[in-house]
């Protein structure tokens, strides 16, 4: 291919043409294949013909030895056994303070990476996470919560329950707070058409760790289980689902401000009430129907399979357990004068009850009637004393807070002082003025008139100098 080019009667110009040349053409390799050798390939080929023929153009072989010796190397991995908290740029230090001389930090990385002497081989087996799956529908649910778009300006959160076994959303609702209120309003629904689970799976949030839900669960019979702080591996269907939410439903929402709230004539209540009719029409429709890559079936033919094998139904629970189950409880030692106090508000109970610690059982949003029980048994109603507050302080509603009204303009500060500036003006009992009046010169008009002095009041003139003068001279 360089023969045409070694021609020494070639010049130079023409010799860079030919190059150029033979770089544009297509080659067949010795494998039979069409390939292109660029200018610089061609030049040095060219160098290394006139320097040392066509022995020069042979590639060379490579040498294979190891340029670290082998002494080195095992010296290096018997430090790293000796105490495997040892990193590399450690084991190099003490190899060159002993030896004078250490590899590269990367060449010890690779021997020890060789050597299995770091990585999940060195040290305690690392923990593997199973896949698990309920055998059965109902036999365990996961709840949690998801941060969702704005309404209006504020923050709306969705709490949501999934079965385990089918994947199927048992219990969902967006709501404007995360706290218990709304958990128990996605929560309930839940309980009435799915039936009662065995166990409810939950983190450790605030709404999840209440009171109202362990004794709710322990009413129904549902065992309450809280995941291990700072270990979210066994929410993972949970936390796949809220993904999906995000990436097929959440997308298609956008968030509002209360004045696109006010220009389309509604509110947030209402505009809430929309959202949670969307979400309900895209799980039942879309979600519920559509196959699970996981499960190979749909959540909701899952569902009817899974009770189909059974050979039952879901456990219901009864209008009066589910009812039972959402309220409210305290507990309060009776006083002397046979009340209890619960928030601010005080009740009259049955006077055998006196130093007792009874339960007070209660509806969030009507702290008015309150059901007084001891050991499990109802003594009745309790008698309103005196009520200061009807709701309780968690059981917060959907509609959002008053509006700050615009504010006036008014400047009650300002005001005061343009008051007291009018006053000093009006007010001639203080003549400044008359202190650089002249009291001497002029028309006398009387005392202390003509000159706009005050009478009985000193004048700048008369007041003496320093050197015995009077002010005027001076």
């Amino acid at each position: 291919m360089i023969c045409p080019v070694l021609d020494t009667g070639l010049s130079t110009k023409a010799r860079g043409r030919l190059v150029r040349e033979i770089a544009a053409r297509e080659h067949t390799d010795p494998f039979g294949t069409s390939v292109r050798y660029s200018r610089d390939t061609l030049d040095r080929w060219i160098r290394r013909y006139r320097a040392g023929g066509f022995a020069e153009l042979i590639p060379s072989t490579r040498a294979a030895c190891p340029r670290t010796d082998s002494a080195t190397l095992e010296l290096a991995a018997a430090l790293k056994r000796e105490n495997p908290a040892r990193t590399a740029a450690q084991v190099a230090r003490i190899l060159r303070a002993s030896a004078g001389w250490a590899p590269s930090e990367s060449t010890l990385l690779r021997l020890f990476h060789r050597l299995e002497l770091i990585g999940p081989a060195a040290g305690d087996t690392p923990e593997v996470f199973g896949r698990f799956e309920a055998e059965h529908p109902n036999d365990r649910w996961t709840g949690d919560a998801l941060h969702g778009p704005r309404i209006g300006g504020r923050k709306t959160y969705l709490f949501a329950f999934l079965d385990d076994h089918s994947r199927l959303a048992t219990g969902y609702r967006f709501g404007f707070s995360e706290d218990t209120v709304r958990l128990g309003v996605a929560l309930e629904p839940a309980l009435a058409s799915r039936g009662v689970p065995a166990s409810v799976y939950v983190d450790n949030g605030s709404a999840f760790v209440d009171a109202w839900l362990l004794r709710a669960c322990a009413k129904l019979g549902i065992r309450l289980v809280h995941s291990t702080p700072h270990r979210p591996q066994g929410r993972g269907k949970i936390e796949r689902f809220f993904r999906t939410v995000r990436e097929q439903f959440l997308v298609e929402v956008t968030d509002t401000t209360t004045e696109e709230l006010a220009a389309a004539g509604t509110d947030h209540r209402t505009a809430l009430l929309a959202l949670n009719g969307l979400l309900t029409a895209w799980i039942e429709t879309e979600y519920h129907r559509r196959v699970h890559t996981e499960t190979g079936q749909s959540p909701l033919d899952r569902w009817d399979t899974g009770w189909s094998r059974l050979g039952r139904t879901p456990a219901m629970p009864t209008a009066p357990d589910l009812t039972e189950a959402f309220l409210w409880s305290e507990y309060r030692t009776v006083t002397k004068t046979a009340t209890v106090s619960l928030h601010g508000n005080t009740f009259q109970v049955d006077a055998a009850l006196v130093g007792r610690k009874v339960e007070l059982v209660f509806c969030p949003f009507d702290m008015e009637t309150v059901e007084v029980r001891y050991h499990d048994k109802s003594h009745g109603k309790a008698l309103p004393h005196n009520i200061t507050r009807h709701v309780h302080p968690k059981a917060r509603a959907e509609t959002p807070e008053p509006p700050i009204p615009p504010a006036t303009g008014i400047d009650y500060l300002t005001l005061t002082a343009q008051t007291h500036h009018q006053q000093v003006r009006a007010d001639r009992r203080i003549g400044y003025h008359a202190l650089f009046g002249d009291s001497h010169g002029g028309e006398s008009h009387g005392e202390g008139e003509g000159n706009g002095e005050v009478a009985g009041q000193l004048s700048i003139t008369d007041i003496p100098d320093v050197t015995g003068q009077s002010g005027a001279s001076a």
